[in-house]
């Protein structure tokens, strides 16, 4: 696949293919014109990626961890540097649902009161 075709399907610029292959993340070959050519799972591989930067991980601990994601094969390194990064997710879903539920409790006193400004602005800063 040619490195436009690889973006769209993956849904990211031309650019963040060329940064994951200087950070060793991602792959491709020259063709005899010297356009980059990757291979049919890097759609997939991208978007691991992806989910992986949303998450936090840094370039350095996908690249420690990608042969492990899509080969199954794993060594005891990887396998509790997996689980430590879990442990971070999971922590950072913990605070995020506590954030969501104070702002929904902020939206059902506000509603329940006419458009008080000032209840809002003193329940959104405590």
């Amino acid at each position: 696949m040619r490195i436009g075709d690889v973006a769209t399907a993956a849904g990211v610029s031309t650019r963040a293919l060329r940064y994951y292959e200087e950070q060793g993340l991602l792959t491709s070959q020259r063709s005899p014109s010297g356009q980059r050519q990757y291979d049919d799972d890097a759609v997939e591989r991208v978007r691991w990626i992806q989910a992986l930067y949303s998450a936090g991980l840094s370039s350095k601990a996908i690249t420690g961890l990608l042969p492990c994601i899509h080969t199954g094969v794993a060594t005891d390194a990887m396998l509790t540097r997996l689980a430590t990064e879990r442990e971070r997710i999971d922590a950072q879903i913990r605070d995020l649902t506590t954030t969501r539920e104070r702002l929904d409790s902020i939206i059902t006193a506000a509603s329940t009161r006419s458009t008080d400004c000032a209840f809002t602005q003193t329940a959104a800063t405590a």
